[in-house]
């Protein structure tokens, strides 16, 4: 049976976000078609994919190599994250279904108790689905695309370093929901790009020589005041 390039290529970038490939190292098709038991054609597919992300890159004499992204490459990111992630939130707003809604509760839930007790462990996976699912909720196949490949990259060039907010970031996440859940646009989108931009200071590359922390909270367009973060909840 046919192992459909798309698996090849998760599995392909999975292993770069872990660490398997380092950055600049040579990605063979020969090699990578024996590790994941495949033949060669769906490894050239999901090398070609994976390019388009910017996870690999073609370099003469070397073939495909794993992409080394500069410093300002990485904080480029986390600044058009604050800028994509606000606009998932309004969309899922004005789009989301019940089935959307359900489901992020159900994830706030867990996460506010996993918080609440210091299962720091389960939290990244959960933080991971919620906002997966938020995306999604937007009902637009090319922003829940770009959004989920935004978050692989973060994975890969970026370790967040523990904050002490894990309650108040599930309590961010709550009132998200809230807003999403009334329909109120402008409300999920001004409280993801705050969540969004408090979450940037523990951000610190993972590259050694590339600058360390991200020394700066990006100021978010269009954000003109604070939002209360328990006011008009229900």
């Amino acid at each position: 049976m046919r192992i459909p390039a798309h698996s090849v290529c998760t599995a392909i970038r999975d292993d770069i976000v872990a660490g398997v490939f380092e950055r600049g190292s040579r990605l063979t098709e020969e090699v990578l078609a024996r590790r994941y038991g495949v033949s060669r054609v769906p490894v050239r597919e999901a090398l070609r994919t994976l390019e388009a992300e910017g996870f690999v890159s073609t370099r003469r004499h070397a073939g495909a190599c794993v992409a080394e992204p500069s410093a300002q490459e990485a904080a480029d990111l986390l600044e058009v994250r604050l800028l994509l992630e606000p606009l998932g939130a309004a969309r899922a707003a004005q789009r989301r279904t019940e089935a959307h809604l359900k489901v992020l509760r159900g994830l706030v839930r867990l996460g506010q108790e996993r918080a609440r007790r210091g299962h720091s462990e389960d939290l990244r996976s959960l933080g991971g689905w919620f906002h997966e699912t938020l995306a999604q909720a937007s009902g637009s196949a090319g922003l829940t695309a770009l959004l989920t490949q935004m978050r692989h990259k973060i994975a890969w060039m970026y370790t967040v370093e523990p904050q002490g907010r894990a309650v108040e970031d599930w309590a961010e996440h709550g009132a998200i929901v809230d807003a999403v859940a009334r329909g109120d646009a402008e409300r999920a989108r001004a409280l993801t790009a705050q969540h969004a931009e408090r979450s940037t200071a523990g951000h610190r590359l993972r590259f050694p020589g590339d600058g360390g922390r991200v020394g700066r909270v990006i100021a978010v367009r269009g954000s003109q005041h604070s939002v209360n973060m328990a006011s008009g909840r229900n």
